[in-house]
C-alpha cells in the first residue's frame, strides 16, 4: 500500500489511449480530480498516442506495453510485475479488451479492482457473442464493483453475465459544459470550415469512421432527402468529423450522387467544440453505442439530436423532446428525421433548448467525477 501521506492511488488500464470516446471520458476524470483526494496512472496494453497531452496533470504516468497482435501471454507477466512495482490502491481497468487484467491485478495483491463496460465491442455490438459472455464470467469473482455507463449495459450485466445488482454503479459519462456551449458572438470559426452562410442547414456528426459507427447510413439518407427535395441542393449541408475505412466509402456515395461538394469531411479535427456550435442538428448514426460524449456534447452545445434507438442512446435522447430517435441502419427513417426539423425550425429550437436544460441538471463533469471518486472511497472505506 501507498504511504499516508500520499493520496490513493487509481491504475486505470486500457487497450490505448487514443482519440474516442472511453478515452475522453478517462481525461476528464483525470483532470478533474483533486490531487488531494487521489492520484492516477495509466496503464496502455497497447500504446498512447499525442492524445495523452490532455493530461494537464504533469505527475500522471502513462505506462505502454506494446502487446503483440494475438495471443500476447508476455502481457499479463509485464503488467503483474508493473503493478507490483508501483502497488495501486485501485485497478480501474475497462471494457472487454482490459478485462483479462484483472488476473495480475488480483495475483500482484492489489486490494481493490473496478472494472468498467464503455460500449459494445466491433464484434459484438448486441452483446450475443457466447465467447465473450463466457469470459466476462470467468474473471466475475475478481471483480469487486462493475461501472456500466448505460442502463443497456447494466441490464446485460445482471442478465446475461449474472452480476450481483449490489455491485453495480451505473455512471453516465459528463460533459464539460464551459468548453462545450451553444454558439456565442465571441466565438471564432474552426479553420478551414466551409459552410459559412448563415442560410445554410448544416448537419453533422463526429467519430471514428469504422464499421459499427456507421457514418454511411447518414449519407445514404442525406442524398436520398436531396434526391427526394433538390432544391434543398441550396440550403442543406453535411459535416463529417473523423478518420477511418468509412471515410473513402462516404466520399464515393457523394460523389457519385453528385453532392460531394456539399459535404466536409476534414478528418480527425481537435476543435470539436468550434465545429458543434456551426451545426444545426446533430446526428449519431451508429449500430450500437455505449453513452456517447459526442452526443453529450452536441446537447451542451444547444443541438437537437437524431440518433439510432441502440445501446445507451436512449439514456440520452429524450424521443419527441430532445431529439429523435430511430432504427439503426435505416436511410428512410433517418432521412425524415431530418425533414421533420427542416420543416419545422421552432421544433428545432425547442429540442435543442429541451436537451441543453437536460445536460445541465443531469450530466455535468462535476457529477460524474463525484460518483467515481464516491466509489473509490466506498471500497477504500469498506
Amino acid at each position: 500500500m501507498n504511504s499516508e501521506k500520499n493520496p490513493p492511488l487509481v491504475v486505470n488500464v486500457i487497450y490505448s489511449l487514443g482519440v474516442g470516446g472511453l478515452e475522453n471520458g478517462l481525461v476528464n476524470l483525470i483532470n478533474q480530480t483533486p490531487p488531494s483526494r487521489y492520484r492516477h496512472t495509466i496503464i496502455c496494453l497497447k500504446e498512447a498516442t499525442d492524445f495523452k497531452n490532455r493530461i494537464k496533470s504533469g505527475d500522471v504516468e502513462v505506462f505502454e506495453l506494446h502487446k503483440r497482435e494475438g495471443n500476447d501471454l508476455s502481457i499479463f507477466l509485464r503488467l503483474y510485475k508493473l503493478l507490483k512495482k508501483i502497488q495501486p490502491d485501485i485497478v480501474h481497468t475497462r471494457n472487454l479488451s482490459a478485462i483479462e487484467c484483472q488476473l495480475p491485478a488480483f495475483l500482484a495483491g492489489v486490494r481493490y479492482r473496478v472494472h468498467g463496460e464503455h460500449g459494445w465491442d466491433t464484434f459484438d455490438p448486441e452483446g450475443d457473442n457466447r465467447k465473450y459472455q463466457l469470459l466476462r464470467r470467468f474473471f466475475k469473482p475478481l471483480v469487486q464493483r462493475y461501472i456500466p455507463l448505460s442502463s443497456h449495459l447494466e441490464d446485460y450485466l445482471k442478465d446475461k453475465i449474472g452480476v450481483q445488482e449490489s455491485k453495480i454503479r451505473r455512471i453516465c459519462n459528463g460533459v464539460d459544459t464551459e468548453k462545450f456551449h451553444p454558439l456565442q458572438s465571441s466565438d471564432t470559426l474552426p479553420e478551414n470550415y466551409p459552410f459559412t452562410d448563415s442560410r445554410l442547414f448544416v448537419i453533422g456528426t463526429i467519430g471514428r469512421m469504422q464499421g459499427v459507427k456507421d457514418q454511411i447510413t447518414l449519407v445514404k439518407a442525406f442524398n436520398q432527402l436531396l434526391s427526394k427535395q433538390p432544391e434543398l441542393r441550396e440550403k442543406l449541408r453535411l459535416v463529417l468529423v473523423g478518420e477511418g475505412p468509412l471515410r473513402e466509402e462516404a466520399l464515393a456515395l457523394l460523389t457519385t450522387s453528385g453532392n460531394a461538394a456539399l459535404a466536409w469531411l476534414p478528418g480527425t479535427r481537435d476543435d470539436i467544440e468550434l465545429i458543434l456550435r456551426q451545426l444545426e442538428l446533430f446526428v449519431l448514426p451508429s449500430q450500437a453505442e455505449g453513452i456517447s460524449n459526442t452526443i453529450l456534447e452536441a446537447m451542451a452545445s444547444g443541438l437537437p439530436v437524431v440518433a439510432t434507438n441502440v445501446g445507451g442512446n436512449p439514456d440520452l435522447v429524450v424521443d419527441g423532446e430532445t431529439g429523435l430517435l430511430v432504427p439503426r441502419e435505416n436511410p428512410e427513417a433517418m432521412a425524415s428525421a431530418l425533414e421533420c426539423y427542416l420543416n419545422n425550425p421552432q421544433l428545432l429550437n425547442k429540442h435543442g433548448e429541451q436537451g441543453l436544460a437536460r445536460v445541465m441538471e443531469q450530466f455535468s463533469l462535476d457529477k460524474m467525477v463525484e460518483k467515481y471518486l464516491g466509489l473509490y472511497d466506498e471500497l477504500l472505506e469498506k
